[in-house]
């Protein structure tokens, strides 16, 4: 969470999913999600404003049968809505796949499975010195330690 959002965690978290977990490149809707939240759970009392009011932080009390069905929709656990860890986990994995679905970072890693270890450390140390060129932040991995 950012240090100026003064929304709730759980407000936040929740606006995280719907702008980070999309199917095929496109936004999820307030009434999407609601839609299929009751498509899958028929019982569950939902609707597109109600959700834009729990991601704007106007409504901060939702069911735990809708915090359940959200985490199952956006296939996270529902700890990722009360523990801090979980949470940034779940936000590391997801700009990971974000990263991926960008044009050209699946064709590198595409051609750099297979290769071995120093030929696929000499490609990263280009790499990085082409990030450091274009004004890009370092990259710390800890698989890199492996």
């Amino acid at each position: 969470m950012s240090e100026t959002d003064d929304r709730p965690t759980l407000a936040v978290r929740l606006d995280n999913l719907f702008k980070t977990v999309r199917p095929k490149g496109k936004h999820w809707t307030n009434a999407e999600v609601a839609e299929e939240l009751k498509r899958a759970n028929p019982e569950l009392k939902v609707g597109g404003v109600y959700l834009s009011q729990l991601r704007t932080g106007k409504r901060s009390n939702p069911s735990p049968d809708l915090l359940a069905a959200l985490a199952r929709f956006f296939g996270v656990s529902v700890a990722y809505f009360f523990d801090d860890q979980v949470a940034e986990s779940v936000l590391s994995e997801v700009a990971a796949i974000e990263a991926l679905r960008q044009a050209g970072v699946r064709a590198v890693a595409m051609r750099a499975a297979g290769m071995k270890k120093e030929n696929l450390e000499a490609i990263t140390t280009i790499m990085d010195q082409y990030r450091q060129l274009q004004g890009l932040p370092p990259v710390t991995d800890s698989s890199d330690q492996e």
